[in-house]
Parts: C-alpha cells; structure tokens; sequence
C-alpha cells in the first residue's frame, strides 16, 4: 500500500539500503508468522472437535476438552504413510490419541503368518489397557496406513486427567470394559469359526454398518485376508463359492449380498 511505501522510503533514508532489506524482510517475515499462527489456532480448534468423538472425552464439548488439556502437556506428532509406530515386544511408552489418520494393528506367528487385529482411526486411543500395565510390552505390531497426526501425551499426563475429573476416569473404564468384549469376540472368530463362517459374518456385519446389502469395500483382498488370519487364496476360493451359489455378486470393491441363507 501507499502507506506502507511511504514507511519504507523513511527507513531507507534513516538506515541505508541493506538496513531496508532487513527491515522489509522482518516485515515479510513477521506477517508470514501471523499466517502461520493462525493456520495452527484452526488446526487446534479442529483438534479438540475431533477428540469429541474419543472414547475418553466422551459426552465433552470442545471448550471443555481444551480446558482438559490445559492441565497438562501434550505435543502433536506427524508420521508418514507405512510408517512403523511399534513393534511387537516393544514397551507401550505413551497415551497416544489419533487426530488424523489411521493405523493398522497386526499379530504375527512364527510362521511369518498374519492377522489383522484392528483399524484404528480418528479419534482412537492407542492400546489403552497397556499404556500402565506393569508390563507393557505391545503384542501386536503397529503401522500407519495413511499420512497420520498423533496427540502424545506420557503416561503421567493422563493418569493426571483421570485423577482430576470424574468424566475421564469413568470413559476410560468403560473404555477398558468395550476393549475386553471386543478382544473376546475377535479371538472366538479367528480361532473357532470356520473360513466360511468368518467371511460371512465380516459381510453381514458390513451390510448393518452400511445400512445396505450392497457393500463397498475400503480394504484390499488381502488386507481382508489379513483379518481373518487366512491365506488370500482362500479368501478368493470362499468369496467365488458365496458367488457360484448365489448368495453375493462382486463387482470389484463392491459386494451385494443376494441371499445371506447360502453363505451359511
């Protein structure tokens, strides 16, 4: 602007041409700072709307949330697609919460053989029940799927909020209370049902979530495999018999199912 010009030309009178540039530049550079301040006040206050929906912060509004936090310390931390966050055996050493992005948690056999033990998304804290086990070491290994941003805290941090407000400590045992009913119900399908039994009940459980017979699939073949515990072939093999007897039709990433009574 004209005014802003106008204060140049003063400074560069009083202070020569390179004191100018530095003057300018400092200028420059404080406005891109201002920029930057208020990129990351909007990335916090999207922040705290996300932790709405985190089990631990259940039944809070933002404002509250962010109150919360202020009692304690936290960073946020960045990792890139396929990027390792731990591997099983390694100790649980924070209370992470999952802002942006999702992690893959997988459990290996001797045999090199894997299973998908969960998706963990936005919002989600990260292996709760082990983050003040005595022992903490992780039995699954974890990895991002897609470009994911963390809110870290130690562990002393959130013991902090659990001791100081009713809310968190109640969300966090019935957090705890979910985990163990979940871990049950995965271990009766992936020991006890048959690889049949397993890919129906994935299917008809999609079919309620999505509120359609015809799903649409956000995970690979054998991605799919992997949460069974099975080999790919025979994801394919059993996927092509529910085909051959009528009971889905396969288009691709998208499966509708025509008559659930065949997949039995």
């Amino acid at each position: 602007s004209r005014g802003l010009g106008d204060v140049y030309k003063r400074q560069y009178r009083a202070c020569g041409d390179s004191a100018f540039k530095i003057l300018k530049e400092a200028n420059n550079k404080s406005g891109e700072n201002a920029l930057l301040n208020i990129k990351l006040k909007c990335m916090k206050e999207s922040i705290f709307v996300t932790l709405q929906k985190c089990t631990v912060f259940e039944g809070f509004t933002p404002e509250e949330i962010r109150e919360a936090l202020s009692m304690v310390s936290y960073r946020m931390v960045e990792l890139a697609a396929r990027e390792t966050y731990v591997l099983a055996g390694m100790p649980c050493r924070y209370a992470d919460i999952i802002v942006e992005g999702e992690m893959i948690a997988r459990m290996s056999g001797l045999s090199g053989k894997q299973a998908q033990i969960d998706r963990l998304g936005e919002s989600m804290l990260i292996a709760p029940a082990y983050i003040f086990a005595h022992n903490n070491e992780m039995p699954v290994s974890v990895e991002t799927s897609k470009k994911t941003t963390l809110l870290r805290m130690r562990p002393s941090e959130l013991k902090l909020l659990i001791d100081t407000d009713e809310r968190i400590r109640w969300n966090f045992i019935q957090h705890l209370s979910r985990i163990d009913i979940f871990l049950s119900q995965k271990m009766r399908m992936l020991s006890l049902f048959s690889v049949k039994e397993k890919v129906a009940q994935y299917l008809i459980k999609m079919a309620i979530e999505q509120q359609s017979r015809t799903i649409h699939l956000d995970v690979s073949r054998q991605e799919m495999a992997d949460i069974f515990g099975i080999q790919k072939f025979s994801l394919l093999r059993c996927l092509s018999e529910f085909e051959e007897k009528g009971a889905i039709r396969i288009e691709g990433k998208t499966i509708t199912i025509l008559n659930s009574d065949e997949m039995k």
